[in-house]
């Protein structure tokens, strides 16, 4: 065999590589990554667990009393709240490890919010998380325990009830 006549296997393996890494680039943006199994300590004392939360869609809500943008959309998270905890919707909204616990629980008491709240004093499960540092910071996890989505900043209301009805629904 000639080499003019094998000159279309060098294009042919360049091809077959880029496909190759394209197609694991697409696989790696299309999976999502499953949510870290975290314990979480409520203000009661109680511990919500990764097993009381398995097969449900759930948001863990990363926030801070001392957070502006927290507290203007919290009346926004109660209604959310309300609207889908009828489907099945569990809520966990997190304080963050610098905010002082009578401050959550004097919030989560005036402002009578329906759904679990945890402490998160160690700052541990905000490390388990992504290490989140920026509050609010919000994620949708679906029924088979995998993130969905993440809200980084003030939440987009329309789109996360889009997101919620579809993965409620299946």
């Amino acid at each position: 065999m000639s080499t003019g006549s094998r000159a279309w296997i060098k294009p042919l393996i360049a091809l077959a590589v880029i496909a190759g890494i394209g197609f694991t680039a697409y696989q790696s943006l299309n999976k999502h990554q499953a949510a870290p199994a975290v314990t979480f300590l409520g203000i009661k004392g109680e511990k919500i667990t990764p097993e009381s939360l398995k097969g449900k869609v759930f948001m863990v809500n990363f926030w801070a009393t001392s957070c502006t943008t927290c507290v203007a959309e919290m009346p926004d998270m109660v209604k959310t709240y309300d609207k889908y905890k009828g489907q099945g919707l569990e809520y966990v909204a997190v304080a963050m490890q610098y905010d002082a616990p009578n401050y959550v629980v004097n919030f989560t008491e005036t402002r009578k919010l329906p759904f679990k709240v945890a402490l998160d004093v160690s700052g541990e499960a905000a490390k388990a998380w992504g290490d989140v540092k920026m509050t609010p910071t919000v994620f949708v996890v679906d029924k088979d325990g995998n993130i969905i989505k993440r809200y980084l900043g003030k939440v987009d209301f329309p789109s996360l009830h889009a997101l919620l009805e579809k993965n409620l629904k299946s």
